[in-house]
């Protein structure tokens, strides 16, 4: 996972960097707000990859990099896209709905006091994968490609 958004943002600060010349300033603020979020996303990832799962705390740190997550990928649907790419903004609406039902089981699961339902894991798990698939496909689009393994719906006005 870690991998993934290292490269994600990576390749957007790259493709900012390559393809800022010449560019509206609207166009060239959505990009760095892109990159923000990616980097942002990659910090957390880092941070929850980092936990020290015999800890007593891990649960806790865990469940609030959740939090800061969904926190991130509302932001994320806040976003007010390019005209070029209003395509693309129902997707990050998507992602962030999804993340925030993934955080939700993860806490019904993971809370103090909660009980174990492996369900809930399972369902909380497919969220968040269908959150950071949506994310995957925004930036693909977004650096010129069109998406091979896309398994969602866009809605080209």
């Amino acid at each position: 996972m870690q991998k993934k958004w290292t490269l994600l943002a990576t390749g957007l600060i790259m493709s900012t960097l390559l393809g800022g010349c010449g560019e509206d300033s609207e166009l060239t603020q959505f990009r760095k707000d892109i990159d923000t979020f990616c980097t942002d996303i990659s910090m957390l990832d880092t941070s929850m990859n980092n936990v020290d799962a015999s800890s007593p705390t891990a649960k806790a740190e865990q469940l609030g990099y959740l939090d800061e997550l969904d926190e991130k990928f509302a932001g994320f649907a806040e976003l007010d896209f390019p005209e070029e790419f209003d395509y693309l903004e129902h997707l990050a609406d998507e992602s962030s709905e999804y993340m925030t039902e993934a955080v939700k089981y993860y806490h019904k699961t993971y809370d103090e006091n909660a009980v174990f339902d492996e369900a809930n894991v399972k369902y909380a798990q497919e969220n968040y994968s269908r959150a950071l698939k949506r994310v995957q496909i925004i930036i693909t689009f977004l650096h010129g490609e069109e998406p091979t393994d896309m398994d969602v719906e866009i809605k080209y006005e």
